[in-house]
């Protein structure tokens, strides 16, 4: 009974922690192939990627001040961390101390992380929208989380160069690698974003104590940059107006871009989202994309519906364009990309 979500643990040790979170990597191979934490992370809410849930609840509460030597082991609350070998035994301790808590929180919590450094691939599409149609975007995103992506015209960008792109006032400065093709480092054009939608099925505002702590916990314990950058996006997010809207985004996006102005030109995007949807809601989500596209013009950016590649489809003077345009780093640390 265990095998399937032990399976999970090895995965995402594997597959996802592997050079990125030594702490993680070493954690998720132990739980694995520990019945007695199987059997709480078991509790994890349906269609939720469990390690990622589990593991970020432990580093809620850890993070929230709960007093355990855990802490000792995680460089994201301490300079200078214990070995992470000598760990398991104290992590099974917390497990077995908070498990009420734990339970709560992965029974109830959906794995939104806010990546911010995504937008370091989405603005040169963006930007290729605005050179094909010259008009200012209205921005849909499914899965919004906290709407920091939302904000994509108002970082700065660097990629590999000194020279810097964006908005060359913003403190949010992101730097990406762009592997292969370098066409992408020309002139990039600037674009007018003139309507800003998120929808989730669980809204984050990062002005909340609660919602800022629990999307900072989802990210790695090793990752102080990633953090940072948080921080100073959700700075910049929470004194900024935009529509959050706290629902299925696939179920109302039809009424969204309704209220659209036919001046703007509409972009529905999501990163790291789909592959949390039902099968049938992947379809329904590209039917309705199709049919909007039939009325007037729609560009739809995603990932993880087909594969884990970039896709940038389109629907322009009611022709349809698929097109499968790169890959990408899970945190935006690089890209290849080309149109």
């Amino acid at each position: 009974m265990y095998d399937d979500i032990s399976m999970k643990f090895k995965r995402f040790a594997v597959h996802e922690c592997k050079g990125s979170s030594p702490i993680y990597e070493f954690l998720s191979s132990k739980i694995a192939e520990d019945t007695n934490i199987l059997d709480l992370a078991k509790e994890s809410r349906e269609g939720q990627p469990m390690p990622n849930l589990f593991l970020g609840a432990v580093h809620y509460l850890l993070m929230k001040g709960y007093n355990h030597p855990l802490a000792e082991f995680y460089p994201s609350l301490t300079e200078q961390p214990f070995p992470k070998e000598q760990a398991y035994p104290v992590f099974e301790d917390f497990c077995s101390s908070y498990s009420d808590e734990i339970i709560e929180l992965i029974k109830s919590k959906i794995v939104q992380t806010n990546e911010v450094r995504r937008c370091s691939y989405l603005y040169p599409v963006f930007s290729r929208i605005y050179h094909m149609t010259r008009k200012p975007l209205a921005l849909i995103e499914i899965g919004t989380s906290a709407g920091l992506q939302l904000f994509v015209d108002k970082y700065s960008y660097s990629y590999g160069t000194d020279k810097i792109v964006g908005n060359l006032d913003s403190e949010v400065h992101l730097r990406s690698e762009i592997r292969g093709i370098k066409s992408l480092l020309k002139p990039l054009p600037h674009f007018d974003v003139a309507t800003r939608i998120g929808v989730d099925l669980h809204i984050n505002d990062v002005r909340n104590t609660e919602d800022y702590l629990w999307l900072k916990a989802l990210i790695w314990p090793e990752h102080g940059e990633r953090r940072e950058l948080f921080e100073k996006a959700a700075s910049y997010v929470s004194n900024q107006t935009l529509s959050l809207i706290e629902g299925d985004g696939v179920e109302i996006l039809r009424s969204l871009t309704a209220a659209i102005p036919e001046e703007q030109v509409i972009c529905v995007f999501h990163t790291h989202v789909a592959n949390q949807m039902p099968v049938e809601t992947k379809e329904k989500l590209l039917e309705q994309i199709k049919e909007i596209g039939k009325r007037r013009t729609i560009f739809h950016i995603y990932n993880n519906i087909y594969d884990a590649k970039l896709h940038f489809d389109y629907y322009l003077d009611g022709q349809e364009s698929l097109n499968t345009i790169g890959e990408t780093e899970g945190h935006g640390l690089w890209f290849k990309m080309g149109f």
